[in-house]
């Protein structure tokens, strides 16, 4: 058979991986918009609640650095959040520092330091969230 005789033939029904494929992508975009309007209902207006737990104090240099964790468990992010530090000897505010993030996510933990020139040893250290702003 000369090449001049050879013709290529298409088949006009579509081969069975095409119907995967097609039967695939429509059932993904469509659990994907499905998603997408479940959270859109039920989405509440909650405002992020945060909160932090003191992980580790050790000295670095001539500074005190302060490690702890900040949880946002709300499904609201926060932005610009401020964690403020005080060492607090007796009544008194012995010394202050403060740290922004710059976002903590909905349902998930954050990790920063706070440095203090004071040994908190002997001290009532606190850390807490002081402010944030909606993203």
């Amino acid at each position: 058979m000369s090449a001049s005789k050879a013709r290529h033939t298409e088949s006009s029904d579509p081969h069975w991986i095409e119907w995967i494929s097609g039967i695939s992508s429509c059932a993904l975009v469509g659990a994907m918009i499905g998603w997408i309007a479940w959270q859109a209902i039920t989405a509440n207006d909650e405002p992020p609640q945060l909160s932090t737990t003191i992980t580790q104090v050790r000295k670095s240099g001539s500074t005190f650095r302060v490690e702890f964790d900040i949880v946002n468990s709300a499904p609201v992010t926060a932005a610009g959040v401020t964690v403020m530090g005080e060492i607090i000897d007796a009544t008194a505010a012995v010394e202050t520092a403060e740290v922004t993030f710059d976002y903590v996510p909905a349902q998930s933990k954050s990790r920063g330091a706070l440095l203090f020139s004071t040994d908190p040893a002997g001290r009532d250290l606190r850390v807490r969230p002081s402010g944030y702003t909606e993203p």
